[in-house]
């Protein structure tokens, strides 16, 4: 199953059971919809009852849209328009999931307008609206690993983190802002949730190209007896083909994600992988 818990800002008190369906005039908006665990997300939202679901994403030209064909949708905003968007909006949450994910990005400017920039703004939104927010952090915050990958939600164990690319670099950004806000005591939204993926994988992945899981690329060679490449080891102690990894599958993800919808005291920094910790809670 996932999630592992590091709270940064503990909260006290027994679990509210909160209903699935939505209150009058009220919306979910889920960022990066139309993405890989963005659509996965939205779907099992309408399945849960769900269609007043709002996704803000760029569809482009890549039949990224496929991913939405099934669905029920209120309405579909482009992320340069969602801050107009969001003027007089009540929203039941956010679930923020979009940034530029491609760990080979280079252009610095737009990762963090998109990355960063956007997240603070939408965390600000449901501070002054009192709107939970869930938000996607990245296990690429760690580095190589020197470090370890420990749940230390501490601003000072972030500040030891090491991100090895742009992507990386621009989720600890945001993860050492809400810590720190969190370290003050500043106002934060109801319910403050980080979720650091590790390396998911299952359905609608097709449009990422390069950046698949390496278990999506393989899959058909897998399925059919075939032999797979694998990266060569540059490590010392470590064989060729002998590196581990972990993985997560998309639905652990999702259940993950709904189980705090439905938890509006838990708050805090999470690990996002194949460890089962949570899965009594679940």
């Amino acid at each position: 199953m996932s999630a592992r818990a590091s709270c940064l800002k503990p909260l006290n008190g027994a679990k509210v059971a909160l209903k699935l369906r939505g209150t009058v005039d009220r919306m979910l908006l889920v960022t990066g919809g139309a993405g890989f665990i963005g659509s996965n997300l939205v779907a099992a939202l309408n399945d849960a009852g769900r269609s007043d679901v709002v996704v803000c994403d760029t569809l482009g030209h890549d039949g990224k849209w496929r991913n939405l064909a099934k669905r029920q949708l209120t309405d579909i905003v482009p992320p340069g328009q969602i801050d107009a968007w969001l003027a007089g909006r009540k929203l039941d949450a956010i679930f923020h999931l979009g940034a530029i994910s491609e760990t080979t990005a280079t252009d610095g400017d737009l990762v963090v307008e998109t990355n960063f920039r956007l997240s603070v703004r939408l965390l600000d939104w449901c501070t002054a609206n009192t709107v939970p927010f869930v938000y996607a952090s990245s296990a690429a915050t760690y580095g190589d690993g020197a470090q370890g990958f420990v749940d230390d939600p501490s601003l000072e164990a972030m500040k030891r983190l090491r991100p090895m690319n742009l992507y990386g670099w621009s989720k600890l950004l945001f993860d050492k802002l809400v810590a720190e806000r969190a370290a003050r005591r500043d106002p934060l939204p109801p319910q403050c949730v980080g979720l650091r993926f590790f390396n998911v994988f299952g359905p609608n992945e097709y449009h990422k190209g390069s950046m698949m899981s390496v278990l999506t690329k393989r899959f058909d060679d897998i399925q059919s007896g075939r032999d797979i490449q694998l990266f060569r080891s540059h490590r010392d102690g470590v064989a060729d083909g002998d590196q581990r990894r972990d993985f997560i599958y998309i639905d652990d993800v999702i259940r993950v994600m709904l189980w705090l919808l439905k938890s509006p005291l838990t708050a805090g920094l999470f690990q996002s992988h194949s460890m089962t910790r949570m899965t009594s809670s679940i």
